[in-house]
């Protein structure tokens, strides 16, 4: 058996030690249709039913391994053991009711991790399956012969996510690439995630206990953060521009009242404001692009 040294082990008796050995050819991928943590979907396989998967990984990048991945799983029908003895490795992954968010980018850290040492342990080649018995990676929905009703499994948003985002990452981390920069569609990409996330009524955090809606079952979600924050540093931003123009006045004016001796003309006066007030701006705006 083999066991996976980034995950919690939750070891399943005695599936763990009756199912027949496979050797592990692909990896595909699930949506559990519940937001369970690893604890508590290894509960279930031990309590509910005699199926099980090999990997559990909750919202948070948590992972719990039942099963070790030389060991059959019942969770990909003909994938879990075929006659060959090749068989698939199998995770569930915490989504909500109806498995239609995206993983979380903690998910998919975890998922390319996992990726990387199934493909190094188990030589799983750096590939989307190109049918039902093909090495490589996939998810449930993507042959027919890994479900024995159909299914919609992981959920569109987590394809989409797997394709764009997950396998290339397995395969730039195997290539030892792991500090690429990410590029403007990975930039995008991300965005879209968090805004689906966001879309989905998650992501929320407690309400700053200043604002005035506070309560202790207040929730703000991440977009509402993130704006208030910018609206604050804006506005700080302006009062401190307009305190230094008016302190750049006042001094540049005191300035020219004593080098002319205590007298101004009006035009003197106002030059001599303006002027100290571009200066104090200038220098205002050096500090604040210096992170000063």
């Amino acid at each position: 058996m083999a066991w996976y040294p980034g995950a919690t082990k939750m070891e399943l008796q005695p599936e763990s030690d009756d199912q027949a050995a496979i050797r592990p050819t692909q990896f595909i991928v699930h949506s559990m249709a519940a937001p369970w943590t690893p604890r508590r979907l290894y509960e279930y396989w031990r309590d509910s039913t005699n199926l099980e998967s090999h990997f559990g990984l909750g919202f948070d990048g948590t992972l719990a391994q039942f099963i070790g991945t030389e060991t059959r799983a019942d969770a990909n029908a003909s994938a879990n053991r075929r006659g060959d003895g090749t068989g698939a490795i199998s995770i569930e992954t915490a989504s909500n009711t109806s498995s239609t968010d995206p993983w979380t980018a903690e998910q998919i850290e975890a998922l390319i991790k996992l990726g990387v040492w199934a493909h190094r342990r188990h030589g799983i080649p750096l590939r989307i399956c190109r049918s039902s018995t093909d090495p490589g990676f996939g998810w449930h929905r993507l042959h027919s012969a890994w479900s024995t009703g159909g299914t919609a499994c992981p959920g569109p948003k987590r394809i989409t996510q797997f394709k764009e985002v997950v396998m290339p990452g397995i395969r730039a981390r195997a290539a030892g690439k792991d500090d690429m920069p990410l590029s403007d569609k990975d930039i995008d990409r991300v965005a879209k995630a968090v805004c689906d996330r966001l879309a989905n009524q998650d992501g929320v955090y407690p309400a700053p206990e200043d604002a005035a809606s506070y309560d202790t079952n207040k929730f703000w979600a991440f977009k509402n953060h993130v704006t208030t924050q910018t609206r604050a540093a804006r506005g700080a931003r302006r009062a401190a521009e307009a305190a230094a123009a008016q302190t750049g006045a006042l001094t540049g004016m005191v300035q020219q009242l004593l080098d002319a001796g205590g007298s101004l003309t009006a035009a003197q006066a106002q030059a001599a404001a303006e002027a100290g007030a571009r200066a104090a701006l200038a220098e205002l705006g050096d500090a604040l692009n210096d992170g000063n």
